[in-house]
C-alpha cells in the first residue's frame, strides 16, 4: 500500500465519451486524490500506518499494566482522564500536551503489577477550554459506551473493554469468499426479535441468519451497529464511531454474530455512516475539544440543515485518520467484510442534495457544488480498502447518478464497488399510491428498471427500511392494507385485495430482482409482506415496542399465506444461483405492451415474461428471443406453492420457431396467465 496508485481516466472515457468534455475537472481530482496518497506515504508512512489509528488513540493497557491514552482535541487549554479510577478527582490526571494537537497520558501499574484501570470502569475525558471552563467527553476512540441506569439520566458512559485473555472470543470460521452475485438481506438485529424490547446479537446470530441462509441470501447489511444514543434514528446519528452498540448485547457478542454468518457462509457488510454526526456533545463527537470546529467544519458548512447534524472536514490530517481508521477498524476486530456507506449524495455535494433533482446533465457532477474533498476522501477510502483487502466490497447510497462512482480509482472513479438504485423504489411506491392497475405505465416502468450507468453496478431494491417507516408503508400494505388483518388465513374467505396483493408483490420483486441491477436487496421480513409500518419507542407511541420488532410467528404459521411470499423469495433466489441473472450483461427487453401490460427480456439467455394485466389472460402469446431451441419454466409466480392457481403447467416444453419477432431471431407462443411472472430456462 506503499505505492502511489496509477490513474488512467483514457477507459473512462471510452465507456462515456460524453466524460471526455470534463476531462480536466477528472484529472484534476485525481491529482488531488494521488497527491493525497503521497502526503501519506512521505508523512504519515503510508496509508496502512496511517489507518492503524485506533492503535495510537484512546485508551491502551499494555502486556505490563501500564496505560497509555491520547486524544487530539487542538482547541483545548488542557486534558484530563477522570473515572472510578481516581474517584473521579477531574483534574488528578492530566495528559500532557504533544505537537498537532496531540496529547498523551501515562500511567504506570499499580506497584503489585496490576493495572490501574480495569476491564469495565467507567472514564471520561476532561477537556479545559480556552475560557478556563470545564467540560466533560467520551473519548472520540471509544471502544464500548453503554446507556446509563434511569437514575442517573441519559448520558452514555465509557466502559473500558479489556476482558482477560481467556474470556476474549475467538473467530472460529474462515470470512466467505467474495459472492459472485449480490443478493443482501438488510437487518437491524435491535429489531429482528419477536419479544417486546431490544434484540441481541446472540438471538440474531442462532435464530436469524438461518433464516436468511435457508432463504438464499448470501450477504447480510448490518445497520445500527456503530453506537448511536437515540435508538430512533436508526443508527444514522453516530455517537461513538468504534463502539459496537451495546444496546445489543457486548462486543464479544457481536464477534459470535459474524462468526455465525461466516459459519453460513454469509458475508457480512457493516452500515457506515461518514457523511455526518450525531450533534449531540456529551455522548458524541460534537465540540470535544471544546470549539465548533475540531472534526467538523465550523459554520454553516458544518452544519447539515436537513438532518440537524454535524458535517466532518475532510481536509483535515487527523479527520483522515479517524475516519480511515474507524474503516479498518471494524474489518480487522470484528471481521466485517465490506460496506455501505450511507449518505453519500450529502457528502458530494455543497448543497447536500437538498432540494437538488439532479436532471443528468454533467455539468451538475463536474460542477462548483461538488464537493471535492468528501470525493476524494472516499476515493482514498476505497482505493486503501481494495488494496488492504480484494475480497472487500463497497456500497454507496448516492441517489444523484455521479458519473465514475462504481469505477476503480486507477480508471480515475471514486472506486465503489456497487451504488444503490434508489429510484427503484421510489417508482414503485408512486405507482401504488397514485395509479389504478389499468394506468400503469408500462415503459416508465422499464425505463426506471434500466436506466443505470453502463458498467456502473447497481443494487436493485423494492423497498428498503426506508418504505417500511411509521408515516410510510411497505409494498405488502400498499397492495393489501387492512385485509392482512382478516384475509391471511388459508381457510378464510378468498379476498380479491389479497389475491391482487399477493400477485402483484411476487411479479414486484421478481421483476426488480432481473432487471433492475447487478445485485439485490431485500429489507428484514419484507420479503415475507410484513404487516404494519416500524416504529422505534418514542414519547408520541408511549414507549412502546410494538412496531420495533418483526413477527416470525406470521411466516411460520402455516394456516397464513405469509409463508407463500416467503416460499416465493427463497425460490427467487436459488434460481437465480442456479440460472445467474445478476452477475452478467443488463438484459435486452424485446417487449413492453402498454395495452396488454405484458413485459419480455432475456438475460444471460434466460426468458424473462410478465403479465401485469388485472384481468386479460393471453394464449399462444408471440414472444421473440434470440436463442433457438426448447425451452422450460424454471420459476413461476402461480404456483400454488406460492400462493398462485397454477395456471402455468411447468412439465411444458417449449420450442422457438426461426422466424424474427421483436428485434430476435426466434420466436415461442405462451400462455400468459394475468397477474403473473415465469422464467424459461434453454434446455
Amino acid at each position: 500500500m506503499a505505492n502511489e496508485p496509477t490513474v488512467n481516466p483514457e477507459k473512462l472515457f471510452e465507456q462515456d465519451p460524453y466524460l471526455k468534455m470534463h476531462e480536466h475537472e477528472i484529472r484534476r481530482r485525481n491529482t488531488e486524490f494521488r497527491g493525497w496518497i503521497k502526503r501519506l506515504n512521505d508523512l504519515e508512512g503510508g496509508l496502512n500506518e496511517f489507518t492503524q489509528g485506533y492503535k495510537y488513540y484512546g485508551l491502551h493497557i499494555g502486556q505490563d499494566n501500564s496505560i497509555v491514552a491520547r486524544e487530539w482535541a487542538p482547541g483545548a487549554k488542557e486534558v484530563y482522564l477522570t473515572g472510578d479510577f481516581n474517584n473521579w478527582q477531574w483534574l488528578a490526571t492530566p495528559y500532557e500536551k504533544l505537537p498537532f494537537g496531540k496529547w498523551e497520558l501515562k500511567i504506570p501499574p499499580n506497584p503489585d503489577g496490576s493495572c490501574v484501570i480495569k476491564h469495565l470502569s467507567e472514564i471520561k475525558v476532561i477537556v479545559r477550554k480556552q475560557d478556563g471552563s470545564l467540560i466533560d467527553r467520551l473519548s472520540p476512540w471509544a471502544k464500548y459506551v453503554v446507556p446509563p441506569p434511569k437514575e442517573l439520566g441519559v448520558n452514555f458512559q465509557q466502559r473500558v473493554w479489556h476482558p482477560p485473555a481467556h474470556e476474549k472470543y475467538m473467530f472460529r470460521h474462515r470470512k466467505p469468499n467474495r459472492p459472485r452475485a449480490l443478493r443482501i438481506y438488510e437487518c437491524h438485529v435491535g429489531i429482528a426479535t419477536e419479544e417486546y424490547g431490544v434484540g441481541t446479537y446472540r438471538n440474531f446470530a442462532d435464530n436469524i441468519i438461518p433464516r436468511i441462509a435457508k432463504l438464499g441470501y448470501n450477504t447480510i447489511q448490518m445497520m445500527a451497529i456503530m453506537e448511536h444514543a437515540y435508538y430512533a434514528s436508526f443508527g444514522y446519528q453516530i455517537t461513538s464511531f468504534f463502539a459496537a452498540s451495546s444496546r445489543y448485547g457486548t462486543p464479544d457478542e457481536l464477534k459470535y454474530m459474524v462468526d455465525k454468518a461466516h459459519e453460513h457462509g454469509i458475508f457480512v457488510l457493516l452500515d457506515v455512516v461518514h457523511s455526518h454526526a450525531s450533534k449531540n456533545t456529551q455522548d458524541g463527537l460534537n465540540q470535544f475539544d471544546g470549539t465548533n470546529a475540531c472534526y467538523f467544519h465550523d459554520g454553516s458548512r458544518g452544519e447539515h440543515t436537513l438532518w440537524d447534524s454535524r458535517l466532518f472536514n475532510y481536509s483535515e490530517y487527523e479527520v483522515l485518520r479517524f475516519l480511515l481508521s474507524n474503516l479498518r477498524w471494524w474489518r480487522d476486530e470484528y471481521n466485517f467484510d465490506g460496506y455501505r456507506f450511507d449518505g453519500v449524495t450529502s457528502m458530494l455535494y455543497h448543497s447536500r442534495g437538498i432540494g437538488e433533482g439532479f436532471s443528468g446533465d454533467y455539468n451538475e457532477y463536474f460542477g462548483l457544488n461538488v464537493d471535492t474533498e468528501a470525493l476524494i476522501y472516499l476515493a482514498i477510502a476505497n482505493y486503501f480498502l481494495h488494496e488492504m483487502d480484494r475480497n472487500v466490497i463497497t456500497i454507496a447510497e448516492d441517489v444523484s447518478g455521479m458519473p465514475t462512482l462504481c469505477r476503480p480509482t486507477e480508471e480515475g472513479g471514486v472506486g465503489f464497488d456497487y451504488r444503490l438504485g434508489m429510484a427503484i423504489p421510489d417508482k414503485w411506491i408512486q405507482v401504488l399510491k397514485t395509479k389504478s392497475d389499468e394506468e400503469w405505465n408500462i415503459g416508465n416502468l422499464v425505463h426506471t428498471l434500466t436506466n443505470r450507468r453502463w458498467m456502473e453496478n447497481t443494487v436493485a431494491y423494492a423497498e428498503s427500511h426506508d418504505q417500511a417507516l411509521v408515516g410510510d408503508k411497505t409494498i405488502a400494505f400498499w397492495l393489501m392494507d387492512k385485509e392482512m388483518y382478516t384475509h391471511m388465513s388459508t381457510v378464510s374467505d378468498s379476498s380479491l385485495i389479497i389475491d391482487r396483493g399477493m400477485a402483484l408483490h411476487k411479479m414486484i420483486r421478481l421483476i426488480t430482482h432481473a432487471l433492475g441491477g447487478e445485485a439485490y436487496l431485500n429489507f428484514m421480513g419484507n420479503e415475507f409482506g410484513h404487516p404494519e409500518w416500524l416504529d422505534f419507542p418514542r414519547i408520541g407511541n408511549n414507549e412502546s415496542y410494538h412496531y420495533a420488532r418483526r413477527q416470525w410467528h406470521l411466516v411460520d404459521d402455516q394456516m397464513l399465506k405469509y409463508r407463500f411470499l416467503n416460499e416465493f423469495d427463497r425460490a427467487m433466489h436459488h434460481t437465480e444461483e442456479k440460472h445467474h441473472w445478476l452477475d452478467c450483461l443488463p438484459a435486452y427487453v424485446s417487449w413492453k405492451h402498454e395495452d396488454d401490460k405484458v413485459i419480455a427480456f432475456e438475460r444471460n439467455n434466460l426468458l424473462f415474461l410478465f403479465n401485469f394485466h388485472s384481468s386479460k389472460s393471453f394464449t399462444d402469446y408471440r414472444i421473440g428471443v434470440e436463442l433457438a431451441g426448447k425451452y422450460r419454466v424454471v420459476l413461476s409466480s402461480d404456483d400454488a406453492e406460492f400462493g398462485g392457481f397454477n395456471r402455468i403447467d411447468k412439465n411444458v416444453e417449449h420450442h422457438t420457431f426461426p422466424e424474427g419477432w421483436a428485434g430476435r431471431r426466434n420466436y415461442m407462443q405462451l400462455y400468459l396467465p394475468c397477474r403473473t411472472a415465469c422464467v424459461l430456462a434453454p434446455q
